[in-house]
């Protein structure tokens, strides 16, 4: 276990993902003492050739015979974007745009800057998400079941039990 008092914690976030997550992890950093997070999206369409000590990648698309750029571009929307909504809060910062299995690349980073915890937000809500998790899986769940450090999982839609239960 890494001790949480002076050690960051790993953020995995995607594209058009709800500001809370990005903001509970700021509120997480600044209550374990101040620490740094480390935000990270981790592209599938792109495979890793090395990983740094720093716990960035070296990547390439998965297709050899394609020439797609575009992930340039998306990690500048990416990077602007966290420093619209974390640079306010005044934490500490970096972001690392990874490759290959979300699981194993946040590990990856995890294990690289002695990562306490690693934060990551639940699917958003919606027919298709539950689909595509049950054939996936819960990166959230991986990570739970194959690396040793704690996982806090941000909701990103609030259910109302009561409102559900059929039988009140």
């Amino acid at each position: 276990m890494t001790d949480f008092d002076g050690h960051p914690a790993v953020v995995g976030i995607v594209p058009g993902q709800p500001e809370l997550v990005a903001l509970s992890a700021a509120a997480w950093a600044r209550a374990a003492t101040g620490v740094g997070l480390y935000f990270a999206y981790v592209d599938p369409t792109r495979h890793t050739v090395e990983e740094l000590p720093d716990g960035s990648v070296r990547h390439v698309p998965v297709d050899p015979d394609s020439v797609d750029d575009s992930w340039v571009q998306r990690r500048g929307r990416i990077e602007a974007h966290l420093h619209d909504v974390v640079d306010p809060t005044g934490v500490p910062w970096q972001f690392r745009y990874l490759a290959g299995r979300p699981d194993r690349a946040l590990t990856h980073l995890a294990r690289a800057v002695d990562a306490a915890v690693i934060i990551v937000g639940t699917r958003a809500p919606g027919v298709r998400e539950s689909v595509r998790a049950f054939v996936e899986g819960s990166v959230a769940v991986q990570l739970a079941h194959h690396q040793h450090r704690p996982v806090l999982t941000i909701p990103l839609s609030v259910v109302d039990w009561k409102a559900q239960i059929a039988w009140a």
